[in-house]
């Protein structure tokens, strides 16, 4: 694509489409894992109570994080050197591959201790691709978008990353409700979710291969290569680096633990049914969903800093009494009403914090950027969310959870008071080094 020319309204709306579209199946695909992890946990460990179960399920849940920052690395320097497409086709092909192991994996009754480790490969091969996706998708969509609209068009990111979840969460619903039984989804049933996810990624690959470039990348490729996707350039980056690993590290704690973790959380210690812990997760995401274009567009006329340090100041007031609600919950209404409350004020970090990511990196180093810093921050803190939370409760101090994410929330906060406003000082407005070029991209 010549770089001098702009994009037609009719692509640019495609090519947000498409990158969407491949993060939603990216995305369904790395949250059917969570989803049912209560049905296939006795599978591949099959000693233990329920709790020791869903901690070594939960354990290869981390596991598959500890990839993502090489994802972020090397699908980051890719993207930047090769083009945000073609990372992206790459990523979601390794997704692919990941969902078609575990659906097909045999148990541990069958294979012994080899059953667990095909789970850890294919979890580290969508651990791969996701880190990759996130970082290059952050960087896709925010370049895709007028400066106008960048807070709006890129939160679908999170509509799409959340909608990929909910997915998996109504294909259990269905699952439960409509079509097998508990014993055929403890049997066989949960292989659906994985073969489902492995011919959506081939459907994403092809609607990928009709994507446009942006025109970011493609003036930055026109400049000296050696300056693309490399370490040492990141490094010339140190004061935003640090930003997206402070503004990251309570922002995605606080999401894992209200989405991926309440489903165990309602089974395991407010005595809820497995079907309707799935179905206040289930509702709660969708309304969670529907507010992120919302705070987005929000962010596009006040600025990204507010809304941060809204997010910021709300979940370290309430972090501790909404854990505690959810916990105390006795009702379906009540525990639908706790877990909303805590994705509300958690909409004021997912909505905004890919754009603001992506808005404080040059063109050359920006998918690396974005990627590497957040992958490593979610690897400590997001992808170890639900063992830190189900060990505190099997030693007696399931409270100590509540604290320790109020506490990484406060830290954050800091961060949020201290970074100057991406929106006012975007590094998209100057991909063209002419002023508002953010206005044409």
């Amino acid at each position: 694509m010549d770089a001098t020319a702009p994009m037609t309204p009719t692509q640019r709306l495609r090519s947000i489409f498409s990158g969407s579209v491949g993060n939603l199946v990216e995305w369904y695909d790395w949250y059917a894992y969570s989803a049912f992890a209560i049905y296939f946990a006795p599978h591949f460990f099959p000693k233990g109570d329920t709790t020791a179960q869903l901690l070594d399920t939960a354990a290869v849940f981390a596991v598959g994080f500890l990839m993502r920052p090489v994802g972020g690395w090397l699908m980051g320097l890719y993207a930047d050197r090769h083009g945000r497409k073609a990372a992206l086709m790459l990523s979601v092909l390794l997704m692919c591959a990941g969902s078609l192991l575990i659906a097909v994996a045999p148990g541990y009754e069958r294979i012994g201790i080899a059953a667990p480790a095909l789970l850890v490969f294919a979890r580290l091969l969508q651990g791969l691709s996701v880190g990759g996706e996130y970082g290059t998708s952050a960087t896709y969509l925010s370049e895709m978008a007028q400066s106008k609209y960048r807070g709006f068009w890129s939160s679908f990111q999170y509509v799409t990353l959340v909608m990929g979840q909910l997915l998996a969460l109504a294909l259990l619903v269905l699952l439960q409700r409509a079509l097998l039984t508990e014993g055929q989804l403890h049997d066989w049933g949960w292989r659906i979710p994985f073969v489902v996810g492995a011919l959506c990624a081939v459907t994403a690959l092809w609607l990928r291969r009709g994507m446009q470039e942006t025109e970011s990348f493609a003036v930055a490729r026109t400049r000296d290569t050696k300056q693309r996707g490399s370490l040492r350039v990141l490094m010339q980056h140190p004061r935003e680096v640090l930003t997206v690993i402070g503004l990251t590290m309570g922002g995605t704690l606080s999401f894992y633990t209200f989405t991926t973790y309440p489903q165990k959380f309602l089974v395991n210690t407010g005595g809820f049914s497995k079907a309707d812990a799935t179905l206040i997760s289930a509702v709660s995401l969708f309304v969670f969903m529907l507010l992120q274009p919302i705070v987005g567009a929000l962010s596009d006329r006040t600025g990204r800093r507010p809304i941060l340090i809204a997010f910021g100041v709300l979940g370290t007031l309430f972090t501790y009494s909404i854990l505690s609600g959810i916990a105390a919950s006795r009702t379906v209404v009540d525990a639908f009403v706790w877990v909303m409350s805590g994705l509300l004020i958690v909409s004021g970090y997912t909505s905004i914090n890919a754009v603001v990511k992506a808005e404080l990196f040059p063109a050359h180093i920006r998918a690396l950027g974005v990627g590497l810093p957040y992958a490593l921050t979610v690897s400590v803190f997001g992808g170890t969310a639900e063992y830190i939370a189900l060990w505190f409760k099997q030693i007696g101090h399931e409270s100590w959870f509540y604290v320790y994410v109020t506490a990484c929330v406060a830290v954050s906060l800091g961060v949020y008071a201290l970074m100057r406003d991406t929106k006012l000082h975007s590094r998209i407005d100057r991909d063209h080094d002419i002023p508002n070029a953010g206005e044409h991209a």
